[in-house]
């Protein structure tokens, strides 16, 4: 079956949501807490997105059905920080391991180079190899790491930061 990546829309929500739940439940991936709802994620977060803007949201999909995506949003609040975005990305778990993270934040890229970003950050809960490794392969070069800053499942966790200049040529 062919997989497309296109921009997400509204109607991708319930999958989306249900994706990012089962990583809230089931992970130290993302340091939310709490199962959210469509609602919640189209006021806090599928708003922020545009389809030429700096901050985007792209779907892949497989005979209608969204498996995963990706996004870039804003990495601080402070107009300065505005030509730097924060990326993520977010698969169904049985659609892992096929590359589509890779496709996806490829084409996020590709789309971003001509939007004014300067800087695509990305915040790793340790250990994640599998993303490690996504980052690297599309350009991402390693940071820094922040020392159990946050704190799920009753431990603490760290944060790899990872950056990579976009407008400009990767070297590998």
């Amino acid at each position: 079956m062919e997989t497309i990546i296109r921009h997400a829309e509204e109607a991708d929500l319930p999958a989306l949501v249900s994706i990012y739940n089962h990583y809230i439940r089931e992970t130290p991936i993302t340091f939310d807490i709490e199962e959210q709802t469509v609602e919640q994620r189209k006021a806090a977060w599928f708003g922020n997105f545009t389809v030429e803007g700096r901050h985007r949201c792209l779907v892949a999909e497989e005979g209608g059905k969204p498996l995963g995506w990706a996004c870039s949003g804003p990495f601080r609040g402070k107009r300065a920080y505005e030509t730097s975005v924060e990326f993520s990305v977010y698969l169904d778990p049985a659609a892992g391991g096929r590359g589509l993270g890779r496709r996806l934040y490829e084409t996020l890229i590709a789309e971003l180079e001509g939007a004014d970003v300067h800087r695509a950050l990305g915040g790793i809960t340790l250990p994640n190899e599998a993303s490690v490794a996504l980052h690297r392969a599309v350009g991402f070069t390693e940071i820094g790491i922040f020392r159990e800053v946050g704190r799920k499942f009753g431990r603490y966790w760290d944060v790899l930061w990872m950056e990579r200049a976009l407008g400009e040529p990767v070297s590998r």
